[in-house]
C-alpha cells in the first residue's frame, strides 16, 4: 500500500490457504492477461479458464506460463472436466492438463449425471499428481440439493483428496448458494459454515453485493471465486475496508458513531 492506514484487517500473504481470490478468465487475450497480471497479480491466487474456453485459445500455453510466473495458479473450469468425462475421455483429459503445464485441476458434476462415488474416485486419482478443487452444486436451475447433502458431499470430497471445495453459483450468481435474485441462500450457507471448515470452502461470488455479504459474514480472509478480471482490485479494497460497503466493518467501536 502507498500509505499504511491503521485499523486495516490482517490479510494472509501468498501462497495463501485462506483469503484466496479466484479470477475467472473467460477468454482474455494474452495482452489483456499481461495487463491483468501487472495490475492484479498481487491480489490473485487462482485463475480459472472458464468452462471450455481453453480449447479455443491459441495462446493457452503462453497464458499459463504468464500466470504461473506471476505466482498465480491457473486451472481449467470444471465444465471442461465434464466435457471429457461425458465422452469417456478421462485419459485424454489428464493428458491435456499435463500438456498444458497445469498443476491444479477442477472436478465437477454440475451439468452431467455422475455417481458421487465415481466423482470421489476421480478426485482421489487426480490428487496424486495435481492439486484438486472439487465443485459441489448443480448448474441446472431446477435441481435442488438438500443442505445435508451439500455438507456430506463437501466432506467426502475433501476426504477424497480435494484441496478446496467450491460452492457452486455459476458466473451469474443466481443458483446454488444463491437464490434466483442473487441474494444469499442463508439456510444452506449457515449449514455449510457450521459443518465444514470455511478455510476449505471457496465461495463463488461474482457480484459485489455477494462479496460484501461474505466479507461481513466471514471476514477479510474469506475464499472468494468467479471474480471478473477488472473486479479483483476492487474486491481487495472491500476485503481491507477501503470501500464504503465495508469501511466501518474493521474500525474500533469508538469510530462507529461517525457512520452515516
Amino acid at each position: 500500500m502507498n500509505i499504511k492506514l491503521p485499523y486495516l484487517p490482517d490479510r494472509s500473504k501468498k501462497k495463501r490457504e485462506s483469503g484466496v481470490t479466484m479470477m475467472m478468465d473467460k477468454g482474455l487475450s494474452l495482452i489483456e492477461a499481461e495487463s491483468f497480471v501487472q495490475s492484479s497479480s498481487e491480489f490473485t491466487d487462482l485463475v480459472k479458464f472458464g468452462f471450455g474456453t481453453s480449447l479455443l485459445n491459441s495462446q493457452l500455453k503462453e497464458k499459463v506460463k504468464l500466470y504461473k510466473k506471476a505466482g498465480i495458479a491457473p486451472y481449467f473450469g470444471g465444465t471442461l472436466f465434464e466435457l471429457f468425462i461425458v465422452r469417456d475421455m478421462y485419459d485424454e483429459f489428464r493428458k491435456y492438463i499435463s500438456d498444458s503445464g497445469l498443476e491444479y485441476v477442477e472436478v465437477s458434476d454440475g451439468s452431467i449425471l455422475l455417481d458421487h462415488d465415481e466423482k470421489l474416485e476421480y478426485i482421489h486419482r487426480l490428487s496424486k499428481d495435481f492439486t484438486v478443487l472439487s465443485e459441489v452444486g448443480s448448474k441446472v436451475k431446477d435441481v435442488e440439493i438438500p443442505p445435508d447433502e451439500w455438507v456430506n458431499f463437501m466432506k467426502a470430497e475433501l476426504e477424497a483428496g480435494a484441496w478446496k471445495v467450491i460452492a457452486e453459483a455459476r458466473e451469474s450468481g443466481t443458483i446454488g448458494i444463491y437464490n434466483s435474485d442473487g441474494s444469499a441462500n442463508t439456510f444452506l450457507i449457515d449449514d455449510i459454515v457450521e459443518h465444514v471448515s470455511v478455510d476449505k470452502v471457496l465461495w463463488e461470488a461474482p457480484n459485489k453485493a455477494q462479496q460484501v455479504w461474505f466479507i461481513k459474514l466471514l471476514g477479510a480472509d474469506v475464499n472468494l471465486g468467479n471474480i471478473a478480471p477488472y473486479e479483483v482490485v476492487s474486491l481487495e479494497a472491500l476485503r481491507l475496508g477501503l470501500r464504503g460497503d465495508t469501511l466501518f466493518d474493521f474500525l474500533p467501536q469508538e469510530f462507529q458513531d461517525k457512520k452515516l
